[in-house]
């Protein structure tokens, strides 16, 4: 176990206002790290708080429309799936080896994206269906930063 002390001192020129002392615990069964090695493995990984969050309040996973505990628990299972479609969505986003600087930045950005947005970019696209020539044809009405990505994840697709 790493304790982390900091002092979080708020100070006006050179006199204090008010000193807050804040403790941070990591907890680790690693005997090789250092202690400075595993607070940033802590910090590198501490994105389980929005995590939560998005399954709370962005897909809400959380929430229990339904009087029956197996009606909630299916409600609950589609959300969390459709929170794993847009992470697969990320990793599944080719990168070209031209532009590797600029697609890994879109694929980072897809991966840690809140679901609101991903829905906005990716589900909720304005398209017009046209029927013709046995054909099914789909124009896009609307362009987007995201547009480019969709495709290229549609190829890959």
């Amino acid at each position: 176990m790493v304790a982390l002390g900091k002092d979080l001192s708020v100070e006006r020129g050179e006199h204090v206002l008010f000193c807050d002392y804040r403790y941070f615990f990591y907890i680790t069964n690693d005997w090789e790290m250092t202690a400075g090695q595993v607070v940033a493995e802590a910090r590198g990984r501490c994105d389980q708080e929005n995590l939560n969050a998005q399954l709370k309040g962005g897909v809400r996973a959380l929430h229990a429309p339904v009087n029956t505990l197996n009606a909630n628990w299916a409600y609950m299972v589609m959300a969390a799936l459709a929170w794993s479609i847009k992470a697969w969505c990320g990793l599944l986003l080719p990168v070209s080896p031209r532009w590797q600087k600029e697609h890994d930045e879109q694929r980072r950005r897809l991966v840690t994206m809140e679901f609101c947005s991903f829905l906005q970019a990716f589900i909720e696209v304005p398209c017009q269906i046209v029927k013709g020539a046995r054909q099914v044809r789909w124009r896009v009405l609307a362009w987007g930063p995201w547009l480019g990505p969709f495709f290229r994840l549609l190829d890959a697709l």
